[in-house]
């Protein structure tokens, strides 16, 4: 198989070197960025598999520089954004990021992200799987045995994003934009129905309670 190429765009270089370490270390092969003059062009021409992305990096911050590569790539991104700063969060998700992490880095956290996101891109089709759940994507359908759930366009991509961010509580603000990002205009009551539509729906194929809400931060797919 490939080495993974990951790239990244850090331009405090004791850490750009520290996560150049970790990536080696762990199957990867890491390419620092260290002159950030013209960054688009210079990530684009290595033709990474996924980019670690600060949003405060020289000449143009790592916000507009994910805005101006996703005209062009839909290559893998995440953000790296400031301690508990939910509006960079917010912000790296509405302009296309895959993923984001906060600073001080968990490396065990930050390759995990990484793992899930070359998993979704491993997928070959539109099924996808959770515990003994196949869910076709393409049709909306969860089937478990021989039962078969029908979901509404809004709520697999509700389902879908909480599936792909397993590992972590996922915020109202980042389901939203999701959904934005997918033409489907929801406000915040339109999104409390939806997740207790889902809800009802997974219950009735036995799984019920796997969507959990954490008071004030958000839901978590357990």
């Amino acid at each position: 198989m490939k080495m993974k190429r990951i790239m990244i765009v850090e331009d405090e270089m004791y850490i750009a070197e520290e996560l150049y370490t970790i990536l080696n270390n762990n199957g990867y092969q890491a390419i620092i960025l260290k002159d950030f003059k013209n960054a688009k062009e210079k990530i684009l021409n290595q033709k990474p598999d996924l980019v670690l992305l600060d949003i405060y990096i020289p000449y143009l911050n790592g916000e507009m520089l994910l805005k101006e590569i996703r005209k062009e790539s839909n290559i893998p991104i995440i953000m790296v954004t400031s301690k508990d700063n939910e509006v960079d969060e917010v912000l790296s998700m509405s302009y296309g990021a895959d993923d984001y992490i906060t600073k001080p880095y968990n490396p065990t956290l930050l390759l995990l992200r990484i793992n899930n996101i070359f998993k979704r891109m491993s997928y070959t089709s539109d099924t996808l799987t959770y515990k003994d759940l196949m869910i076709n994507m393409q049709k909306g359908m969860i089937k478990k045995d021989n039962i078969e759930i029908t979901l509404t366009k809004n709520e697999m991509i509700i389902f879908n994003y909480l599936l792909n961010h397993q590992d972590r509580i996922v915020s109202r603000d980042e389901l939203m934009t999701d959904l934005w990002n997918n033409s489907e205009y929801i406000n915040d009551n339109a999104l409390t129905i939806n997740i207790s539509r889902l809800r009802a729906k997974l219950k009735d194929i036995g799984y019920e309670n796997v969507i959990e809400t954490r008071k004030g931060i958000g839901y978590i797919l357990l």
